[in-house]
């Protein structure tokens, strides 16, 4: 009988009954088994490493081949950034210039060391870009400096365009902004240029307008006041000829003035009642030289409005020549004073000035033309009278319309804002 230790290992085999040698055979063939597997799981990984190293080679040549068609392009891009006629900065979130091309460098006359920050180059150029960058507030703008290199004077327009906001997807906080550098002194130039010659057209206008208007007017003057030099019975009524007369010329040296001044009358609170009368007081000498007569009518006195008394009394002095200017002899000419009917609604009530007459009327295609400067239905105006009673009546903030008849008359109606 076979005794065991126990510090020897147990054989199972020996309880088995089955030979060792039976075993063996066994646990060789098991290990053929698993080393077959691993034969053919190695050719695989082979295979696997193969392929992938292939995929790799190719993905390097793909890479390569579009990293360099990157470089083309960016060397191209670079070429036509560098030849456009307008300057270019590439200006990055913190202030860093990451780009700018030769126009850019010729426009803000900066050295290449002088364009690392906008900040140095606001500095070098004597243009505030880093201002104008800070001060946007969304969407493209746009901004004109004048920048003066020894004894010319320039203009540049600078305009911005955000390329990345910083809150994109993928950015990770990258902003960018870009500057376009437009040369624009021969704009400005000429600019000033045409306003010169605006200017001298209207100096012009202004002399040809006076030289028509006032060379009639002047010889009648002239005649009247020879007559009563020589005296006679007629002489009051030569007087108020003369009276008519200068006060027309006025009108006219008014009119001009308005029309091509630039300037806004004074406004102050006036009692509108008083100030038509007194005008219509000044126009009155104009309609007995014509023969017509002119009569007023009004509300009771307290219609204040705030106004310009001088403005008003060329608004008067030119509806009452227009109107008879459009009327017979023995014709008449009413103006009245009123308030409309929101007068009774503290601060939202008008005033209404109606100028009438019986005279031709207007044709209902001229209605359009009349407040036009330079239009004149007869041809023997310089067509300016209207046209400053519009200017006038907008810069009361009131409106004026027109309502006519051919045959009957006409009637204009000027509305104002009352107190």
């Amino acid at each position: 009988m076979n005794s065991f230790s126990h510090l020897e290992p147990i054989n199972s085999l020996a309880f088995s009954g089955k030979p060792e040698a039976d075993f063996l055979v066994d646990a060789f063939a098991e290990f053929i088994v698993a080393s077959t597997r691993l034969e053919n799981s190695y050719a695989q990984l082979q295979q696997e490493v193969t392929y992938l190293t292939h995929e790799l080679a190719d993905r390097n040549a793909a890479l390569k081949a579009s990293l360099g068609e990157n470089e083309r392009v960016h060397r191209a891009l670079q070429r036509i950034v560098d030849s456009m006629p307008c300057g270019v900065l590439v200006v990055e979130g913190d202030g860093s210039v990451s780009m700018i091309n030769p126009e850019g460098r010729r426009l803000l006359d900066i050295s290449l060391s002088a364009a690392e920050h906008l900040e140095a180059i606001s500095i070098a150029a004597g243009i505030d870009l880093a201002g104008f960058l800070n001060r946007r507030s969304g969407g493209d703008q746009e901004q004109e400096f004048s920048k003066t290199t020894g004894k010319m004077k320039r203009w540049l327009s600078v305009h911005d365009r955000c390329l990345f906001h910083g809150d994109e997807p993928g950015l990770h906080g990258r902003k960018q902004t870009v500057l376009i550098l437009r040369d624009i002194t021969l704009h400005k130039q000429a600019e000033a240029e045409r306003e010169r010659a605006r200017k001298a057209t209207a100096l012009s206008e202004i002399a040809m307008t006076l030289a028509h208007e006032i060379r009639n007017p002047l010889a009648s003057l002239e005649l009247f006041a020879g007559l009563i030099a020589a005296g006679g019975e007629d002489t009051a009524e030569w007087v108020g000829y003369l009276h008519a007369g200068i006060r027309s010329l006025a009108g006219t040296v008014n009119n001009v003035l308005s029309f091509h001044g630039a300037g806004f009358p004074s406004m102050a609170p006036l009692d509108l009642i008083a100030a038509i009368r007194s005008s219509l007081e000044f126009a009155r000498p104009i309609a007995d030289q014509a023969g017509v007569s002119l009569d007023f009518e009004a509300d009771d006195a307290g219609l204040w409005v705030e106004g310009n008394s001088s403005a008003l009394q060329q608004l008067v002095l030119n509806m009452v020549s227009n109107s008879l200017r459009h009327s017979e002899t023995g014709g008449r000419v009413r103006v009245s004073v009123r308030r409309d009917e929101l007068a009774k609604q503290p601060k939202k009530g008008r005033a209404v000035i109606e100028f009438s007459d019986n005279g031709c009327g207007i044709a209902p295609e001229y209605l359009d033309e009349i407040f036009r400067a330079g239009f004149s239905v007869s041809g023997n105006s310089s067509g300016l009278g209207l046209a400053v009673c519009r200017q006038i009546v907008s810069q009361h903030n009131g409106c004026i319309r027109v309502v006519s008849a051919v045959g009957s008359g006409t009637t204009f109606f000027v509305e104002i804002p009352s107190l």
